[in-house]
């Protein structure tokens, strides 16, 4: 896992996981607008300025082994 700098041509999506850098954790992005995040930490909603957070990068092998396949009962 890789922590990034933000820059202004990053593309940042809604639901994407960011490191919010002055509290140490992981938040949800809900909002980007080039300036500010705004992000979900548990049940708390806050914004932020940008330089405040970093994207996660996961390399191949770290996003193979946490793919979780689904229920093979069910499916066809």
């Amino acid at each position: 896992m890789k922590f990034h700098d933000i820059a202004e041509d990053s593309n940042i999506e809604p639901g994407e996981y960011l490191l919010h850098v002055p509290s140490k954790t992981i938040v949800i992005c809900g909002k980007y607008n080039g300036t500010s995040v705004r992000a979900l930490n548990g049940p708390r909603l806050f914004e932020d300025d940008v330089d405040n957070f970093k994207k996660i990068t996961l390399s191949h092998s770290e996003r193979k082994s946490t793919y979780v396949a689904s229920c093979k009962g069910c499916g066809g």
